[in-house]
């Protein structure tokens, strides 16, 4: 069973969130504010995040902000209005989905097993436990990534689009299929998150765009080039 955090101060919209994931076989926990959320994401280490935008105390943004500083949770963000803003600063800022209210019981529930199906089948997607290259080394039992020797702190999203990177070295890869690989989003909406995912890998991973390994290819996509041995 997985468990939800809910962080949502509305209490119609939190008991409604609750009722419909707990019917689902989900465990919940709930919270009406930015500080009892990371609190309550401290104490119950849940499998997924349902944070509003519209927070009392600490916002959501700052709430994210904070989620990111310490765990790889998947987040899946809930705001009051479809502003392309505030899309693409979610996005930017690390988290894996959005919706926007109202939404129905059906889509939030397909969002968040698809979510949780990427978050699980991380590993499994890789035939090796462990990739290296000299450059890029991944170990997949235990989530790291290293870098030329030193590891680097990724989450979850990145962790993710590197893996998916390296599976097909030397391919390019379009931003409709990486929607797919990464965020299981074949209809293409939010396909800046591609960009800026990128954009997020490389600056993690201390690369220029000039330097990377992680070429853009131009009205295509992206590749990842190893390193020549």
């Amino acid at each position: 069973m997985s468990t939800v955090l809910v962080v949502e101060d509305e209490p119609d919209i939190a008991l409604a969130l609750r009722l419909n994931l707990e019917r689902a076989g989900h465990e919940v926990r709930v919270a009406s504010d930015g500080k009892q959320g990371l609190r309550e994401l401290h104490e119950s280490q849940p499998s997924l995040v349902l944070l509003d935008i519209g927070l009392p105390v600490l916002d959501g943004w700052m709430v994210l902000e904070r989620i990111r500083d310490v765990s790889d949770v998947p987040v899946l963000l809930l705001t009051a209005h479809g502003m392309e803003a505030d899309k693409v600063r979610g996005l930017r800022g690390g988290a894996d989905d959005y919706l926007t209210k109202p939404f129905s019981a059906k889509e939030l529930l397909a969002r968040i097993e698809a979510i949780l199906r990427r978050a699980e089948g991380a590993t499994a997607a890789s035939k090796a436990e462990v990739y290296d290259d000299g450059l890029v080394r991944m170990d997949h039992r235990a989530r790291r990534v290293y870098v030329n020797g030193e590891e680097v702190d990724v989450n979850a999203t990145e962790y993710r689009l590197l893996s998916v990177f390296v599976q097909h070295k030397g391919a390019v890869l379009s931003p409709g299929q990486l929607l797919d690989k990464v965020w299981n989003d074949p209809t293409g909406i939010g396909a800046e998150r591609v960009k800026f995912a990128v954009m997020r890998l490389r600056r993690k991973l201390n690369w220029s765009a000039d330097e990377s390994p992680i070429r853009a290819a131009r009205g295509m996509g992206y590749r990842y080039d190893p390193p020549r041995k």
